[in-house]
């Protein structure tokens, strides 16, 4: 009697890997459609420490910055790190006169690259600002194993989005901060208090998540933020960046999780040669910073709205979605003492009282020997070797954005591995660009470890 010829047996090895081939297809289900529409400039992982360096059981995680349109920091204590994010670019902000080189304006034209771009970094969290077509973008972090937290300004066509892995994290509690009505002084009335120069509508948005592989003792602090766009307030810009590390660091405390690290990225529209980064980080100010700070001492007439309007075009009333930003301050009156808002020597002392930031890819560029054909800041800028921010990627934008960290005082954080920023020849022809990317800012990243926390 003939028996049927057995059949062959996968080994344990070979069935792990077709499962894990598998799952990689489920997870990023729109990196397969359409992959010539969808093609971007691939960018590797640059190392900045031996893969294998630390203890098995560090706290690790990647995380990916974009503006849709960004820039990237962390904290963990009284040290911060810096590091830079990425922008998705709002489809509502899409207007050809701000882009006319761009050959994929066409939301059909930049979706699949979207979707590249945020998955293929298979980033443990994603923090995006100018976020809009919800309906469009949820799904595909869904499939993609992704929950989020978005928040925006009122009357905001756009907002910022915080997306983490649902098997890696639990989303404990969330807070918005709006930059409008948070105070910098105790003296003073309600507006003194306020010290602001432009009803912006801009916030903060920050999560707490907890960690699901680590111990429910472990997790992570999320904040995101699109600052104030206009190039000429810088000190409303200045303003808001402190703001938003003073409530980040309130937000972990109030949570009594002080030990775990925080990690700041977003959009904040300044270059490292900014006094605003030149505060964040700790560095000396400049007779140069102080002379661009002097002249955005001013109030614009969304917060005293006796201020005349100005006939020339005005600057949206703090929305981007109105034009080119403008050269100019417009509609606006020179601030007085009754305005509250802060001087030179009250803003330097502002950051003083709170966490100092470093930024990840300063800090984590500055211990690579050997960039090839990558520049950073420091190689078109002209920064002192003793200033932060000289191995700042080049260009973000072709606009700024960055993340950092605030370690614990009894942990110290690390960069392991970065995202390669781009080449600036591939940036000649400007962004967005069909083959390199769809928005108008550059996406960034960074792997961080923190050291186990040690219990007593």
């Amino acid at each position: 009697m003939s028996t049927a010829p057995k059949r062959y047996q996968l080994t344990p090895e070979q069935i792990a890997l077709s499962e894990e081939r598998k799952a990689k297809k489920l997870k990023n289900p729109a990196i397969h459609q359409n992959n010539d529409a969808g093609r971007i400039i691939d960018r590797c992982w640059i190392p900045t420490q031996p893969h294998q360096s630390g203890q098995q059981s560090d706290q690790r995680v990647k995380v990916f910055t974009w503006n849709v349109c960004a820039r990237f920091l962390d904290f963990c204590g009284f040290q911060s790190d810096v590091y830079s994010p990425h922008q998705l670019l709002a489809q509502c902000l899409v207007r050809r006169e701000l882009f006319p080189t761009s050959n994929c304006l066409k939301a059909s034209q930049r979706e699949q690259m979207l979707y590249r771009e945020l998955l293929s970094s298979q980033a443990d969290i994603l923090c995006l600002q100018e976020v809009d077509r919800l309906e469009k973008i949820i799904p595909a972090l869904n499939k993609a194993g992704y929950a989020y937290h978005y928040a925006a300004g009122p009357g905001k066509k756009h907002g910022c989005l915080i997306a983490f892995k649902e098997q890696l994290y639990t989303m404990i509690s969330t807070k918005t901060i709006l930059y409008d009505v948070e105070e910098v002084r105790n003296d003073g009335d309600d507006a003194a208090r306020r010290g602001r120069s432009f009803d912006t509508k801009n916030i903060g948005s920050m999560v707490s998540l907890q960690s699901n592989t680590k111990g429910k003792a472990e997790g992570v602090i999320v904040a995101t933020t699109h600052l104030f766009w206009h190039p000429r307030y810088t000190y409303e810009r200045a303003r808001q960046a402190g703001i938003l590390v003073r409530e980040t660091n309130k937000f972990r405390k109030e949570l009594d999780v002080e030990h775990w690290p925080c990690i700041i990225s977003g959009d904040f529209n300044f270059a490292p040669d900014d006094i605003a980064y030149s505060l964040l980080v700790g560095d000396s100010i400049l007779p140069e910073q102080k002379d661009t700070l002097s002249p955005s001492y001013v109030v614009h007439r969304s917060v005293d709205p006796s201020v005349p309007r100005d006939p020339k075009p005005d600057a949206g009333e703090g929305n981007e979605e109105s034009g080119d930003p403008d050269k100019v301050i417009t509609s606006a009156r020179a601030a007085t003492p009754s305005d509250g808002l802060l001087s030179r020597t009250e803003l330097s002392e502002f950051f003083t009282r709170i966490p100092r930031l470093r930024s990840a890819y300063d800090v984590g560029l500055a211990k690579v020997k050997d960039l090839g054909d990558l520049q950073t800041f420091g190689s078109r800028a002209t920064l002192a070797s003793d200033r932060r921010g000289r191995h700042e990627p080049e260009y973000t934008s072709y606009t700024y954005y960055w993340k950092t960290t605030l370690d614990p005082a009894d942990r110290q954080s690390s960069v392991v591995a970065l995202l390669s920023p781009h080449r600036t020849k591939d940036l000649e022809r400007g962004l967005p660009q069909a083959g390199v990317s769809s928005s108008d800012h550059v996406s960034l990243a960074a792997e961080f470890r923190w050291s186990k926390r040690q219990v007593e």
